[in-house]
């Protein structure tokens, strides 16, 4: 593995970034950045939290397992999934400047995902039927996406969020692309993959992920990636994402930036024509997945 770039590091293993009482705990500040961050909660049966937004919108996504989120005088009941390779869950947006209590009967996992904002957008439950589902790509590089908290399917200031299920032996995030510039086909967002790995009969699996500069800026990563590590993109060409065969690949991408609430992303040309050598094959006949994988649930 390398992660041979100044600054913050760009892969972190499960655990690393741990603060209690999450899991996972992304903020700007320990990302080296300006506006994404991503904290990830474990409830068990009868669990319950409270958490303040502060500065930042949220989307509250269920990895596994149902919970009840009230904020103020409103509430929802997320319904969740067993796992993240189940098919899209429904969510809930919470506006900064609130505070959220969150309980789950029966014990499940729960995404944050955050971006800084300072407008005040409703507190939104977003159904599973409403979430976009797109089979992108052809062949080996099939991918399933779950449009979750993007725009023209939730309102909000900043924040975008996206999950991405590639099984095992594809790759997805391919062609490599960036979003680093304010240009017309391309604006400035900073990026998370936050992965889960399905395990084999054997243990646990394994997937891959590149990260890669430009002279101007220059940045290398090529990581090995296991069940819950982290990947944070602050610029530069991401791509692609390698599921190992045998080991379906789930990330959770969450994006934000300074600018227009908008993906606009560039192929990196050396690679851009790839995408034409699709038009010959058909997707991969596994997707979409929507029975429980290996490992989902747990």
């Amino acid at each position: 593995m390398t992660d041979n770039q100044p600054g913050p590091r760009l892969h972190h293993s499960a655990g690393s970034l741990a603060r209690e009482p999450f899991e996972l705990w992304i903020d700007p500040e320990t990302a080296g950045w300006s506006w994404s961050s991503l904290r990830v909660l474990t409830l068990d049966p009868g669990g319950a939290q409270t958490i303040d937004t502060g500065g930042e919108e949220i989307l509250v996504v269920p990895l596994s397992g149902a919970a009840g989120v009230a904020c103020g005088g409103s509430r929802a009941e997320l319904v969740g999934r067993p796992g993240v390779f189940s098919g899209p869950t429904d969510s809930v947006y919470v506006p900064p400047g609130s505070r959220i209590d969150l309980a789950s009967a029966n014990g499940g996992r729960f995404a944050l995902a955050g971006a800084r904002a300072s407008r005040d957008h409703p507190f939104t439950h977003l159904p599973a039927e409403a979430v976009e589902v797109q089979l992108r790509g052809r062949g080996s590089c099939s991918r399933e996406v779950h449009n979750i908290c993007m725009p023209g399917i939730l309102d909000c200031e900043r924040l975008m969020v996206c999950e991405v299920v590639t099984p095992g032996g594809n790759w997805s995030s391919y062609p490599p692309h960036k979003h680093d510039e304010d240009r017309p086909d391309e604006n400035v967002l900073e990026e998370i993959y936050y992965f889960e790995v399905a395990p084999g009969p054997g243990g646990p699996g394994i997937a891959y992920q590149r990260v890669y500069g430009t002279p101007q800026r220059p940045l290398e990563l090529l990581a090995e990636v296991r069940d819950r590590d982290v990947v944070v993109v602050p610029h530069g060409w991401h791509g692609p994402s390698m599921a190992a065969v045998g080991y379906d690949l789930y990330y959770l991408n969450v994006m934000a930036g300074p600018g227009e609430r908008a993906w606009r992303a560039c192929d990196d040309p050396a690679h851009a024509w790839i995408r034409e050598t699709w038009e010959a094959q058909e997707i991969d006949p596994r997707l979409p997945l929507r029975a429980p994988a290996l490992g989902a649930g747990r």
